[in-house]
């Protein structure tokens, strides 16, 4: 049964009318049948999920015109033209007019059901569409820039704006591509600094040489090549955020230094003993366990525990997978801007590759691959696991069953090649074991 679907008929021909609706119910689908033209445009909105069937020679309104009334409530609804023998040029015109398919009598059942089928599944993805752009559109502020909907993405933008309003200190963890320049500038801009500068700096694409004085600034002939004063990204963050990317690449000696500074809210440039007071928020991030990093006396410890205030864990992709469908849509709009191309149509096919890759770049890693999809380009997507056997998933579900079904058998995959094991499974999956109990529960998956 298809959940939600309908098939609408209209055709003044009550046997024809019944034998069709009778084919298409006993194939699985909901039908509505109408005699005229008019009872079913009644019916017909923009977000209806149907498709609709009509014979071109009927009283009252033909079949034509039903066909531009429907076309001018929702020019994607699909309308499938049923024609008499030797009216194909009738039929043509219906194409040229906007009708989505036409079938010639007589005709096999199967014939009718296949194209109602594609119909459906056009539909689906038409209003799919719609939902997410809708829903992109209503998003403002920090929805816009954090994209997502699943308990992660909800309970990090909430720790955003919980901490926002305040001047702690943070350090964001996340994985490479996940998105924590994007947190910390959204902590910014939702705070009361916003109109102050944010002053990001990559502490690993430095030279070890210049960070001293890109991040305190220098007096004129404080070393060979000072030939002027230079002010240092520090204190021109003065007033607003200074944002420390890839902290666990800053030098040792350093380290003590940038201590210092957090505690007394102070610096003094290169070659000057002047004290320089800073009203300054600190943000950190890292991709590196710094705790673990701390006991291999790889980082200082009492730098870690200070910046260790408050921490903002970013999920990874492969973690919240569910929101893919509505952030490759963000990022494939974004393309379009860029690129001046038309977004493709989305795909079951599509759908299961994203949702089985492990995506280690994340969101960034999307984002490139969106790119690439806008463009025409091959997707980019190689990994041993797209290579195995095809997940069956029937085109007649929704995308979040589909995403249910592919998530159903690579649980139940994982669980076989584990022998069972609930440790192992989690952990292949990187699921908490609560997370794994609970999809188990769901999909009435059982370990023998």
């Amino acid at each position: 049964m298809i959940e939600d679907a309908k098939v609408i008929i209209v055709d003044d021909d009550e046997d024809l009318r019944h034998a069709l609706a009778q084919s298409l119910q006993l194939a699985g689908f909901t039908v509505d049948a109408y005699d005229n033209g008019y009872d079913a445009i009644d019916n017909i909105t923009r977000n209806i999920y149907s498709v609709v069937i009509t014979d071109i020679k009927m009283p009252m309104i033909d079949g034509l015109e039903l066909l531009s009334k429907v076309l001018e409530i929702d020019p994607a609804l699909p309308t499938i033209v049923i024609t008499g023998h030797g009216d194909v040029s009738t039929a043509v015109n219906a194409m040229r007019n906007g009708a989505y398919d036409f079938i010639e009598k007589p005709f096999a059942a199967e014939r009718l059901i296949g194209a109602v089928s594609r119909g459906l599944e056009k539909r689906r993805l038409v209003l799919e569409n719609r939902n997410l752009r809708d829903e992109l559109a209503s998003q403002d502020g920090l929805d816009k820039r954090l994209v997502g909907r699943t308990a992660a993405m909800l309970n990090l933008r909430a720790e955003i704006v919980a901490l926002a309003q305040t001047d702690v200190d943070i350090l964001i963890w996340g994985e490479t591509g996940s998105g924590k320049e994007v947190v910390a500038r959204a902590l910014h801009e939702e705070g009361s600094r916003k109109d102050k500068p944010f002053i990001a700096l990559n502490c690993g694409a430095i030279p070890v040489e210049m960070m001293e004085s890109e991040l305190f600034g220098h007096e004129s002939g404080a070393f060979t090549s000072a030939n002027k004063q230079r002010v240092g990204k520090l204190e021109y963050a003065n007033g607003g955020t200074i944002f420390l990317d890839e902290i666990e690449s800053m030098p040792l000696e350093l380290q003590v230094k940038l201590l210092r500074v957090i505690e007394t809210r102070s610096i003094e440039r290169l070659g000057s003993n002047k004290i320089i007071n800073l009203d300054i928020r600190f943000i950190a991030a890292t991709k590196t366990d710094l705790e673990l990093a701390s006991q291999q006396l790889l980082f200082r410890a009492d730098l870690y525990y200070r910046l260790n205030v408050v921490t903002l864990t970013i999920p990874s992709l492969r973690e919240r997978k569910d929101d893919i469908p509505l952030l490759l849509h963000h990022l494939a709009r974004e393309a379009r801007t860029r690129y001046r191309k038309e977004i493709p149509e989305y795909t079951p096919a599509l759908m299961m590759q994203l949702m089985r890759y492990e995506w280690p770049g994340n969101v960034r890693e999307l984002r490139n691959m969106a790119d690439r999809w806008v463009l025409g380009l091959d997707l980019g997507l190689e990994q041993e696991d797209l290579q195995e056997s095809a997940i069956d998933i029937s085109e007649s579900q929704s995308l979040s069953q589909q995403m249910a079904t592919i998530e159903k058998r690579l649980i139940a995959n994982a669980l076989t090649k584990n022998d069972g094991s609930i440790k192992k499974t989690y952990e292949q999956l990187q699921l908490s074991r609560k997370a794994l109990y609970e999809k188990m529960k769901k999909y009435q998956l059982q370990v023998n």
